[in-house]
């Protein structure tokens, strides 16, 4: 490609900066007005209300950059979304998405009159309205900013399989300082030329957090340079206040920028060969504010950390800063840019681009709309055998990775795996035989024995977890599929971005024009019961709690105990839409329990009694024991045979939960169970032993309400481990079967004082299997060995 940016005229920038000013005037207007929008009334104090939460001090780089794009959209035909990093920085994207028509086509009561821009103003950052972030309710936003770092890696996301795709995203310098945000500027290892679009980072050094400098603004410019051309990028500088000046830099910057991006797809796809380019990005130096007041009350406010937020407070009772006030909004001069009903003037309107062109109203920013369902293998056909429930033992994940293999193999275009180095450890390489890991770095000889790389994998794999959250985030929000596998003690890296995008889906789902998405399919493998080697670091199952803070409306929380129930939850899952489903199943070998039929039926409850484990049928039990989790479900069943073996009479009635959620009532959480369904499971007075995956708290937590609470008895980890046996670990933290055994001796009454002499043999087996376990390393054959004996 030879084209070559053009030089503005002076008539362009004329334009082009009336327009920004129309989009300043609006961002500040949010921040401070709520009746009058000066276009037609002298300004009156009466109507002048601080928000006290905008966020004005990257407004004006945000909408600058936007409507830069906006001319290269309408000059190079581009497909562009934009995603803005800034936290509250959404007035910097609200005021532009206003002017090009798409909020008040969303919302016609934001009309684009007088009337709709008094209501725009009031609804912002204010009870019942919209908030200062770039919000589902915003049009043509995929990101939202509330907490910092997930930009680039978002935008990355959306561009994987939209090859004529540019996704713009502004970097805020104080963003830039964030583990998440640092990691992610490797992506651009990871972006096929051929297959996929094109990130365009704009790092946006306004110089300030809330009232400190950034470590990127304040180091020296070589160093700068030389930072991001470490990372892989070409950097190009935009630099300075002058807005004419800015604007011609800025066009032409961007201008060179986009050509590049269009010559590095060019060449690539024109030649076959997916070589790893040099992506251009741009560095954006502008005043904190710029536009903003210089000083209040003697103090510097533009270019210092006094711009963030609100930079004029009081404005009802300072006579002073409401001079200033109305002098800043003034300086826009909108009757210039208005016309006296309020409308934008024609000729600034025409800047915009048109239809689906526009940002705001890009379908990938409603990625639902473009959402076409996976082509599905059938889950029964990976099914293991199961001729006799626990009898055989098979690697829970291995079938799993199959499934995904086929998923793979018949949606080449839209569906990815992503994990933090640990798919082949995890037991899922079997995706390789369908496709290899996406890397576009350097390869070495010895590459090709194993290592599964191409530049046209699929499979995500880099060791940050945050990093591949926001690859499948940015995914899933532009219309595509994803499952993410990553190790249980370490998927709290994602805790806050778990968070993010929970809240970003209860929101969404109250925003009726935002179409449906792929759920967020996140298996938990790895668990805290296998750590043999690994030690105590790696055992917590403490994700859980995190989910269930989230709303009820997007979690979903399974816990498969073998391979066929864990097909089939994985089945329902990449199926569903809306949702974050954490499935947690362990990758080593395991017992079986249910053949396939019967798991479907177990999993479509998501609660059941196990009959075969049970010997209660047609009378009441006198003791419930209950599992959730695949070697908790091991060692109760283990139970179970030691207390018919010594209690002959005693009547057990065993209870698996896969759906963790069906133990909350019905009010709290759509799979609960309705309260007479849990009675009858559960009984309203014999005691129940729960064998649990996680911290048992989390089982009173969900259960509290129920009416036989009281009788509920949580067995699960409870922090105690170092380098373990799986036995020996389960003992440490109570949930072996020998402590279980003395648990319910305890808790059935018939037992307590006839049942001595069996407490004292489990207390014996359980010193016996320690020892066992210090002296050789592994647990003791017969136990370990154990299967169902019935």
């Amino acid at each position: 490609m030879t084209t070559q940016p053009t030089q503005l005229t002076q008539e362009e920038i004329s334009n082009i900066d009336a327009y920004w000013r129309a989009c300043n005037y609006l961002a500040a207007g949010m921040i401070y007005l709520r009746d009058n929008p000066l276009l037609r009334e002298p300004l009156k104090i009466e109507h002048v209300k601080s928000r006290l939460l905008g966020h004005w001090g990257s407004s004006p780089g945000l909408s600058f950059t936007y409507i830069h794009l906006n001319r290269l959209i309408n000059k190079y035909d581009l497909n562009a979304i934009f995603l803005a990093g800034p936290g509250h920085g959404a007035p910097g994207v609200l005021g532009p998405v206003y002017l090009e028509g798409a909020y008040s086509e969303t919302y016609p009561n934001k009309s684009e009159d007088e009337h709709g821009m008094r209501q725009f103003f009031k609804e912002f950052s204010f009870p019942g309205g919209i908030g200062s972030h770039c919000t589902p309710e915003t049009p043509g936003s995929i990101h939202e900013g509330g907490e910092l770092g997930y930009s680039v890696s978002h935008a990355f996301g959306a561009a994987y399989d939209n090859p004529d795709l540019i996704v713009a995203v502004v970097v805020g310098d104080g963003e830039s300082e964030t583990a998440p945000l640092a990691t992610s500027w490797h992506s651009n290892k990871f972006l096929n030329p051929i297959r996929d679009g094109a990130v365009l980072p704009i790092l946006h050094l306004n110089g300030y957090k809330i009232n400190n400098p950034t470590i990127l603004s304040r180091i020296p410019h070589e160093e700068l340079e030389n930072l991001f051309k470490g990372y892989g990028w070409t950097p190009y500088f935009v630099e300075g206040s002058d807005p004419d000046t800015m604007h011609q830099a800025m066009a032409a910057t961007m201008e060179q920028c986009v050509l590049e991006i269009r010559r590095i797809q060019q060449e690539a796809r024109s030649s076959g060969e997916p070589v790893r380019p040099r992506w251009p990005m741009i560095v954006l130096r502008s005043p904190k504010g710029w536009t903003g007041p210089k000083e209040v009350d003697g103090k510097k406010v533009e270019g210092f950390w006094r711009a963030h937020q609100v930079p004029l407070g009081n404005v009802r009772d300072t006579p002073e800063h409401f001079k200033q006030l109305e002098d800043w909004l003034r300086s826009y001069k909108p009757e210039e840019l208005f016309d006296r009903d309020g409308r934008l003037l024609p000729e600034l309107k025409a800047l915009a681009p048109k239809g689906a062109r526009r940002m705001s109203a890009n379908p990938h920013a409603n990625g639902g709309s473009l959402r076409k369902a996976l082509h599905m293998p059938d889950c029964r056909d990976y099914a293991a055998v199961v001729t006799k429930p626990g009898t055989t033992s098979a690697e829970n994940t291995r079938p799993l990775g199959k499934f995904l293999r086929d998923i793979m193999s018949l949606n080449m275009h839209n569906f990815r795996v992503f994990g933090p180095d640990e798919n082949s450890s995890n037991k899922l390489d079997n995706v390789y035989e369908a496709s290899k890991k996406t890397w576009l770095a350097d390869y070495l000889p010895e590459d090709a024995d194993g290592g599964e790389l191409s530049p046209d994998g699929r499979v995500m794999e880099m060791l940050s977890e945050h990093t591949l959250e926001g690859w499948l985030e940015g995914y899933l929000l532009t219309g595509r599929h994803g499952f993410f596998s990553t190790y249980e003690a370490f998927v709290h890296v994602i805790d806050s971005m778990f968070n993010q995008h929970a809240k970003w889906l209860a929101m969404s789902k109250e925003v009726a024009w935002r179409a449906p998405v792929s759920s967020l399919n996140l298996l938990i493998t790895s668990t805290v019961w296998r750590q043999d080697h690994n030690g105590f670091t790696h055992q917590d199952p403490g994700f859980l709690d995190v989910v269930v803070n989230k709303s009820p409306a997007v979690t979903r929380i399974y816990l498969p105990p073998d391979v066929n129930c864990l097909l089939t939850v994985a089945n329902h899952c990449l199926n569903s839409t809306d949702y974050i489903n954490v499935i947690v199943c362990d990758k080593q070998k395991h017992l079986q329990f249910l053949d396939m039929d019967a798991a479907i039926k177990h999993c479509t409850k998501g609660i059941g009694i196990w009959g075969w484990a049970s010997n209660d049928q047609g009378v009441e039990p006198d003791l419930v024991i209950a599992s959730a989790g695949d070697i908790p479900t091991k060692e109760a069943l283990a139970a179970v045979v030691l207390l018919r073996e010594n209690f002959p009479e005693l009547k057990i009635r065993f209870i698996n939960v896969v759906d963790l959620y069906k133990l909350t009532p019905e009010s709290e959480h759509p799979h609960g169970l309705s309260d007479k369904d849990f009675d009858s499971l559960f009984t309203l007075d014999k005691p129940i032993l729960f064998n649990f995956h996680g911290y048992p708290w989390l089982i009173h937590r969900l259960a509290y309400r129920r009416n036989n609470h009281k009788n509920l008895h949580v067995r699960g980890y409870k922090e105690k481990g170092s380098i373990n046996t799986p036995l020996e670990l389960a003992i440490q933290n109570e949930i072996d079967r020998f402590s279980l055994v003395i648990d319910a001796i305890n808790r059935v009454p018939a037992l307590r004082v006839a049942g001595a002499h069996v407490k004292e043999s489990m207390r014996d087996m359980q010193i016996e299997c320690r020892n066992y376990a210090y002296e050789y390393g592994t647990d003791l054959p017969e136990v370990d060995n154990w299967v169902w004996p019935y």
